[in-house]
């Protein structure tokens, strides 16, 4: 089973898509990889939604990928006498240790590393930014503050602080049994919440020691501001935009996704678009226009995946919302000014062999109207630097190892497929030729490109390129 399409998308599963059938549904709409997000749910819930992803990757023969998603530290206020209270625009309000309950003047704020944190005239928002607060005064153990946007705060609300770097690691003790146990199931990706420094990422990488793949999400604005080497370190990058356009200015948003979409293509690390991208449709059956709009920009910046969050998980329409992403991504992609868009982003190969080798791939496949680039890859590198030159034609990455096949799922215009690695170059050649016919890609006498490296099964040794006939 082949997707029409390049850009890939994610869907995160919960409440309103738990069953067999309706996970089911999801994959045959258009669905490459399942997000699970341990903000919610129990161990036992999604042992149950992993056991049925894998037994429908066996019963249609397509690698599924598993995304794990950590919840990451979360700031909140307190508890209130009432359980909520009304802020006035213009008035005083305080931020404190003291554990007693807060009202329309103060309220608890269990977290001293925020208070050691705060400097200057500081903004602190409250429940996703709807209240804004501007500190005055502040102190090892309190925050005096002015109220500049008010309204209702209720028990438990989020609290941000736009760029102020807090002294909290990524990784909370909840998120490292989470973490244990996603590892033992055997999930592709681990998403990172509330990365901040480079350090964040490698601390996970210390703990997940090569289990999984690392996805990054950049939802805190101080993390821009280490954003190359935030890549180099991950594996994967996603731009959340939920918590990133609370602690941003919202015109700002869109200018930091571009930037963040393109450092991320440059570096060859696959990208995310998530948050918020088909809205609309946890309620309606149809998106706003919009919504619509904002999608298909994602596509035209090339992004390699798009996420869909609530409407997947807890929505009215979870497997419309994912038709209607499909459908969307191919439309774009047929539109000739897709690839103007695609071209106006190439970045040059690094000066290597295997880039120098996978370039090549593809300028000798629109030289020859090849049907598809053939890519043998055992750690998936090989795969990857295809996807980084972004070509017209259709990549079939052929792998012996499931968990790479797994992990490049989310990789743009990347199709996986588990087979024996090639003992020589007949064998290359046939196992190619035989491989884009059954999956569709190519008809007899049609020629493709394949790349590989010699000796055969040695991880990023890319150093060959074959130009083959189907048929031959």
């Amino acid at each position: 089973m082949r997707r029409h399409r390049k850009a890939k998308i994610v869907a995160t599963l919960g409440p309103a898509s738990s069953s067999h059938a309706c996970i089911l549904a999801l994959f045959e709409a258009g669905v490459d990889v399942f997000r699970f997000n341990f903000s919610h749910g129990s161990h036992e819930d999604h042992r149950a939604r992993f056991d049925i992803v894998r037994q429908i990757e066996g019963d249609v023969g397509r690698p599924i990928a598993v995304m794990a998603d950590l919840q990451g530290p979360k700031l909140r206020v307190g508890e209130f006498v009432s359980g909520e209270a009304m802020l006035e625009t213009g008035g005083k309000f305080r931020l404190d240790l003291a554990p007693e309950l807060g009202d329309a003047t103060r309220a608890p704020l269990p977290h001293p590393e925020i208070f050691t944190a705060l400097q200057g005239d500081a903004e602190i928002l409250l429940d996703d930014g709807r209240i804004r607060l501007k500190v005055v005064s502040h102190g090892a153990d309190f925050a005096d503050t002015i109220v500049l946007a008010g309204g209702k705060l209720s028990d438990h609300k989020g609290v941000n602080l736009p760029r102020v770097a807090l002294n909290v690691g990524a990784i909370t003790i909840k998120d490292q049994r989470d973490l244990r146990f996603a590892l033992e199931l055997g999930v592709d990706w681990v998403a990172l919440s509330f990365v901040q420094r480079p350090d964040d990422v490698a601390e996970a990488r210390k703990l997940i020691a090569g289990r999984a793949a690392i996805m990054t999400k950049l939802e805190k604005p101080a993390a821009l501001d280490s954003l190359a080497e935030i890549i180099d370190l991950s594996d994967g990058i996603m731009v959340a935009r939920g918590d990133l356009g609370v602690e941003l200015a919202p015109e700002d948003v869109p200018a930091e996704q571009k930037n963040i979409v393109r450092a991320a293509r440059r570096a060859g690390k696959p990208v995310v678009v998530a948050t918020q991208m088909l809205e609309s449709m946890i309620y309606a059956a149809a998106p706003t226009r919009a919504e619509a709009s904002d999608v298909a920009t994602a596509v035209y910046d090339g992004a390699d995946a798009l996420m869909l969050s609530a409407e997947s998980a807890a929505g009215a329409f979870p497997v419309e919302s994912v038709e209607m992403m499909n459908r969307i991504i191919e439309r774009v992609e047929r539109d000739p000014a897709y690839r103007v868009f695609i071209e106006s982003q190439h970045h040059d190969p690094e000066a290597t062999p295997s880039d120098a080798i996978t370039a090549a791939a593809r300028q000798v496949a629109e030289t020859v109207n090849a049907a598809a680039v053939v890519s043998y890859t055992t750690s998936g590198s090989t795969a990857l630097r295809a996807a980084r030159e972004r070509p017209a034609v259709p990549i079939l990455a052929l792998t012996p190892e499931l968990s790479t096949a797994r992990r490049l799922a989310i990789v743009w215009g990347v199709h996986c497929l588990q087979t024996e690695d090639a003992a020589d170059f007949q064998d290359m050649v046939e196992i190619a030729c035989s491989a884009v016919s059954e999956q569709g890609f190519a008809r007899l006498g049609d020629r493709i490109v394949i790349t590989a490296g010699v000796p055969f099964g040695t991880p990023g040794s890319t150093n060959v390129l074959r130009i083959a006939w189907v048929g031959e």
